[in-house]
């Protein structure tokens, strides 16, 4: 079984939240995650824009990890928009290039961007 670390605590800044996704999400932990980052970005109700998911610390990622980013922004209302930050030398950044995420959803390589979108 795979362990992992709750997202970190929103930071409260004006209509957005940052959340740090764990080192490996899979098949065991993804389940698991999609609840907590709902809840998280909807204790915000409609005063979020921006949703920012951190996988700087994600060092394993499979397409579970493509498949929550996707049904988080499928739940999210249409006004939210979900930003991604990877390093662009880990593996995480690789499984979002090779399965098109990139395309989907903005990428960035550092948080003080993704959060300032």
């Amino acid at each position: 079984m795979t362990l992992f670390t709750n997202p970190t605590e929103p930071r409260d800044l004006p209509g957005r939240v940052h959340l740090t996704l764990p080192a490996e999400i899979d098949f065991c932990n993804a389940g698991e995650l999609l609840p907590l980052v709902l809840s998280a970005a909807r204790a915000h109700g409609d005063r979020l824009d921006v949703l920012v998911l951190d996988l700087t610390t994600t060092s394993f990622m499979d397409s579970q990890g493509i498949r929550l980013v996707n049904d988080v922004r499928g739940r999210l209302g249409p006004g939210v928009a979900v930003r991604l930050v990877a390093r662009p030398e880990g593996v995480t950044s690789r499984v979002l290039e090779l399965t098109g995420m990139r395309r989907d959803v903005p990428v960035y390589d550092n948080l003080a961007e993704a959060l300032a979108s």
